[in-house]
């Protein structure tokens, strides 16, 4: 528990109480946008949106860079009841326009970065009414610093919350927006699941928080703000380096951080000498999710750090949460923990529910409603007729109630009649020296229906062979059952998002009509 015991829970209370503390601090330039500043430029900017038009309920979309202007967009559209869209600026320009259209934007902000998108599909959002940049003006984009800078104050123009649509990544089709249907949220006041994750977590007033992953991922920009909302520090890497990272920790003291197993791999993989060059001892919490972790990583990184690593499982869609400490985990290896918000079931493919120690179809029941925007055959696809909503994932339960994941629904293999679980075979793949990063699939099989084809990504300096692929093969034969193990191994580079989670997608649609070759290599 910190010392921040109760609310408001807004920047405008620690603009007041301590204007000079720093909300955001940028790891590059080591940059710092106080609290004072934070309060005032947003209160201003929401002021601006609102003579423009703009109220509770509406939508604007944000496609920027990881920056400290991305926050003061942020904190104007939560202060006037706005509903917010990150996007992906990694995204081509016809998926952002998608998003952008589809969500009913009323104002788009942009950066320097994301100039090139905008300008191209600038004339086709005929629903944008503003366009801002926090770079050089251009067509119809204003600069956002000009606008704040000669915009009004005074009092707020908002009295509840806007909240955050984040659109999905994409991994098994068009992008779907994830709308919540919350009751109004008087401005200030946490909701039931911030709060948890304030009082678990441990979050207040001396937090430091670095964010290595994009903004417009749920977990980075969700963290950030629930920090800056009881009065934390949040230092924001631009993009993650593994080398940086560590060196952030020591410079600004940082208490809490969020990793996606990717991430974890890369640290792992410093010479000694790197992992021993920085003074780590001020981390508190070390959290991570949003993608499956090999077992192997996570106990090497809590011998690492000490039993402060934290897991947690959650989607976007906010329909359930678990939750494991390092000591439990480590007396139930390979467990996302129980149900700290929500109830889980376990059901087959005929809606019944299933007995322990079974694989099924992971739900949630009391968590957050929500729907697909848009789409209600989506949304009615993962609802159970009792009301539960699934992410799609295929788990177990133990007799003492832990959650154990198999991988997802979509990603499942089948071989001659046998499930096969690409997540296990990964978990295995990625302990091999030359591995940097791994994708488990089903590719054709005509006798069987499909076989287990495995792409590899290789460190830097490792060149792909068929003598290499026929030894991680060999390799994976030492670690699980022969009938799981790829009959195939090819090296390519893998389509990863920066918040962690692999196109799958992207890759099956690689072999899709390819012949199937045993353990041969494809250049990169």
């Amino acid at each position: 528990m910190t010392a921040d015991t109760q609310g408001p829970y807004h920047i405008a209370r620690f603009a007041q109480e301590r204007p000079s503390r720093p909300a955001v601090i940028t790891g590059a330039t080591g940059a710092t946008l106080t609290y004072g500043d934070l309060d005032l430029r947003s209160r201003k900017l929401a002021r601006y949106l609102s003579s423009r038009g703009m109220a509770k309920g509406d939508h604007i979309a944000i496609m920027m860079e990881n920056c400290a202007d991305y926050f003061i967009v942020c904190w104007a559209a939560q202060r006037l009841g706005l509903i917010y869209t990150p996007i992906n600026w990694h995204l081509a320009a016809k998926e952002s326009a998608y998003i952008i259209e589809n969500c009913g934007a009323k104002a788009l902000i942009v950066s320097e970065n994301t100039r090139a998108v905008a300008q191209s599909i600038a004339e086709t959002l005929h629903g944008v009414a503003v366009s801002l940049t926090t770079g050089a003006p251009f067509g119809r984009f204003e600069n956002i610093n000009r606008i704040v800078a000669g915009a009004a104050d005074g009092p707020d123009v908002g009295q509840y919350e806007g909240n955050i649509m984040f659109y999905s990544s994409g991994t098994t089709g068009r992008p779907k927006g994830i709308s919540h249907k919350l009751d109004e949220v008087p401005w200030g006041q946490l909701t039931p699941l911030a709060a948890y994750m304030r009082y678990a977590y441990g979050m207040g007033p001396e937090t430091v928080y670095l964010v290595p992953a994009p903004l417009y991922h749920a977990a980075a920009l969700g963290w950030t703000m629930l920090v800056l909302r009881v009065g934390g520090t949040v230092v924001v890497m631009e993009k993650f380096d593994a080398l940086e990272a560590l060196r952030l920790v020591e410079a600004h003291r940082v208490t809490h951080a969020q990793f996606v197993p990717t991430m974890f791999v890369r640290m792992l993989r410093l010479a000694d000498h790197e992992r021993r060059k920085y003074d780590l001892s001020s981390l508190k919490l070390v959290i991570h999710a949003a993608a499956p972790c090999a077992p192997q990583v996570k106990k090497q990184m809590i011998e690492w750090f000490g039993p402060i690593v934290h897991e947690y499982y959650a989607g976007s869609e906010g329909n359930g949460l678990t939750a494991v400490d390092s000591a439990t985990w480590s007396a139930h290896p390979g467990t996302v923990g129980k149900a700290v918000v929500g109830q889980i079931y376990i059901v087959d493919e005929d809606g019944k529910v299933l007995a322990a120690g079974k694989d099924g179809i992971v739900y949630f029941s009391g968590g957050t409603d929500f729907e697909y925007y848009k789409d209600p055959e989506k949304t009615a696809s993962v609802h159970h007729a009792a009301g539960w909503t699934t992410l799609g994932d295929i788990g177990h339960l133990d007799e003492e109630g832990f959650l154990y994941l198999s991988d997802r629904r979509t990603d499942l293999i089948l071989s001659g009649g046998v499930n096969i679980y690409p997540k296990e075979i990964e978990d295995a793949l990625i302990q091999h020296p030359a591995v940097q990063d791994v994708a488990v699939i089903g590719v054709p099989n005509e006798e069987f229906g499909q076989e287990v084809k495995a792409v590899v990504e290789l460190h830097p300096g490792i060149t792909g062979s068929g003598e290499l692929a026929a030894e991680m093969i060999a390799f994976c034969h030492s670690l699980i059952a022969a009938f799981k193990c790829p009959k195939s191994v090819d090296f390519a580079t893998l389509p990863r998002l920066p918040n962690g989670k692999m196109l799958k997608r992207e890759i099956r649609e690689r072999y899709l009509h390819r012949p199937t070759a045993n353990a041969r290599s494809t250049p990169s």
